[in-house]
């Protein structure tokens, strides 16, 4: 006799969340279709709580589908060909950029969610890579594209899609509402009730869908039963933290947002317990942390302030806000973690540093990037002035020097920063463009006047193929640098996202961790000269051992007196360990 006591179980959650975000009505129809939508009820699965789905092997690449082109070729098979040849061993964790019909935002504005862009491949391709890698995609959440089914029968009244995005009366009190964008909010749209004024968070092409009809919720459960399908494992909540909307309010991390994720955790992790949620929330570092929940929301949240702060450090020689903000970082519970990363398809955030950098530093750190020749994007404030709100750069040019200006150190300062990255606590992701040390396209910001297309250059494959043979010119360099880094990293059980990580005060030259594998049995000391002089380190400073010998696991090189001092390199990293797991 098959045992319902786990769907049950499942049942009851469902209906707990579907109560909070829809008080009002009955509640066991919803219950009931998002149970057979997801189809728990042939297949429900227990789940571990607070259990680790990752470890230190685990590392990702971002990238879009059409990143590597090959004439005559499907870019989704050109990319997992690329993949495979040149990433292989050293990824486990592929998250494609949104591979759907759209219209605007490369990707982010969906026309259908259920199929693949023709000039990208088809589903054939998206489970190919799925058999070799943990698939991340984009479950963009908060808005659709105005061309979408949907939005053309809203506009013509029709189902469906009439009730399934946020309107609101011209004079309601939207004064308070947090945007990341200059565009006005509201976009009057003519329907047979007569005009309309659709919630725009982002741009009026892509509209603000409403969770409040939980029709809506409905179909996104579709959706992700359908990614399931096809192998997707790892769910990005794009945008996740303007999703409900409530006119006097911020529109900003709204409870039944939160509620949302809830829902959707508790309806993915019984269909497929190693499935992961990660919520892309580019926010003041505190409001981002509430996404852990109580472990109970996102499995993984992106650190958001790590890119703005690791950058300050690198281009002022001085750690003493990374360092703050590091010993602020609660550690993440078991079953949680932190996805990190240093670029991404989007600019360097500058509202996660919100609080952490000094507006002095940020003014710095913004003509400093202006020029190495990166583009400034601004946001609308509450009053009607704007704000600087992403830099957009490549990461490589955004190394090119100091906040005195260019310098000689450009690589060994772009390979730090990836050094820092991967022995933090948490999941580390790379931005494919930095594992390419690609350079700032400005013929595809001239192209579409969109400062973010900066760092989304397009690689032939053969000019690329040429590029990681020409051992004169930098991208092989990098790349052989980054994946020794990352075959180090990934056999040390003291870089397991969760080990334990304590920051250490060297001085405001030397950026110190020290990580602790959860077996208590290696412990790994990372020294990063975050300056352009070198820096003397004292072992004694950092309380190693005595009775234990001590390698550096990038070198090579081994320390038996702990009463000695150690020469910091300019951007040189140490990763001083007890135990060699090589």
């Amino acid at each position: 006799m098959k045992d319902t006591s786990i769907l049950d179980d499942v049942v009851f959650q469902i209906r707990n969340h579907v109560e909070f975000l829809y008080p009002d009505g009955e509640h066991q129809p919803l219950v009931n279709e998002l149970v057979q939508v997801m189809r728990l009820n042939e297949e429900c699965h227990k789940v571990q709580p607070h259990q680790n789905l990752w470890d230190e092997s685990d590392i990702a690449v971002i990238t879009y589908g059409d990143t590597v082109q090959q004439e005559g070729e499907k870019p989704l098979l050109t990319l997992h060909k690329f993949l495979n040849t040149h990433l292989k061993d050293h990824i486990s964790i592929v998250h494609i950029l949104p591979f759907f019909p759209w219209s605007s935002d490369d990707g982010f504005s969906v026309i259908n969610y259920a199929v693949v862009n023709d000039a990208l491949g088809d589903w054939t391709y998206v489970r190919s890579i799925a058999r070799d890698y943990k698939l991340m995609s984009d479950l963009v959440i908060n808005h659709c594209s105005s061309r979408s089914l949907w939005f053309e029968n809203f506009m013509l009244g029709k189902e469906p899609g009439k009730g399934y995005f946020y309107t609101t009366e011209p004079d309601a009190d939207i004064s308070q509402v947090v945007r990341p964008r200059t565009n006005d909010l509201l976009r009057p749209v003519e329907t047979p009730d007569g005009i309309q004024y659709v919630w725009c968070t982002f741009s009026h092409d892509q509209v603000d869908l409403d969770f409040s009809n939980p029709q809506v919720l409905l179909e996104f459960c579709k959706i992700v039963r359908l990614y399931l399908d096809q192998g997707i494992t790892i769910f990005r909540l794009d945008a996740i933290a303007f999703l409900w909307k409530e006119p006097g309010s911020n529109c900003l991390n709204l409870p039944q947002t939160h509620e949302v994720v809830r829902l959707l955790r508790t309806l993915i992790q019984h269909v497929e317990p190693r499935a992961i949620i990660i919520t892309e929330t580019n926010i003041p570092n505190q409001e981002n942390l509430s996404y852990f929940g109580n472990t109970n929301e996102a499995h993984w949240i992106y650190n958001f302030s790590l890119p703005p702060l690791l950058l300050n450090t690198l281009v002022s020689g001085n750690c003493k806000y990374l360092n703050n903000w590091m010993m602020g970082m609660p550690p993440a519970r078991h079953g949680t973690t932190y996805f990190n990363f240093m670029a991404s398809h989007d600019g360097i955030g500058l509202r996660p540093a919100e609080g952490i950098l000094t507006d002095d530093e940020v003014d710095t750190l913004i003509s400093t990037m202006e020029q190495f020749g990166g583009k400034i994007s601004r946001r609308s404030l509450t009053n009607g002035e704007s704000r600087p709100y992403e830099i957009n750069i490549s990461l490589f040019d955004a190394m090119k020097g100091t906040t005195s200006g260019p310098d000689q150190f450009q690589q060994a300062r772009f390979i730090c920063a990836h050094a820092i990255m991967l022995a933090l606590e948490g999941v580390p992701a790379f931005y494919v463009h930095s594992l390419l040390g690609t350079e700032n396209d400005y013929h595809r910001v001239e192209h579409t006047g969109h400062n973010r297309h900066i760092n989304r250059h397009y690689w032939q494959l053969p000019e690329l193929n040429e590029a990681l043979a020409d051992s004169g010119r930098h991208h092989l360099e990098v790349l052989k640098a980054l994946k020794n880094l990352i075959g180090i990293r990934s056999k040390q059980p003291a870089f397991h996202p969760n080990a334990i990580q304590f920051t250490l005060h060297v001085s405001e030259q030397v950026f110190a961790f020290w990580r602790h594998s959860m077996d208590r049995t290696q412990c790994i000391f990372v020294l990063n000269n975050i300056s352009d002089q070198p820096q003397e380190v004292h072992l004694s400073r950092i309380n190693l051992v005595n009775t234990e010998e001590w390698m550096d696991l990038i070198s090579g090189n081994t320390f038996q007196d702990h009463h000695d001092s150690i020469i910091l390199q300019p951007y040189q990293t140490l990763w001083l360990s007890n135990q060699q797991h090589m």
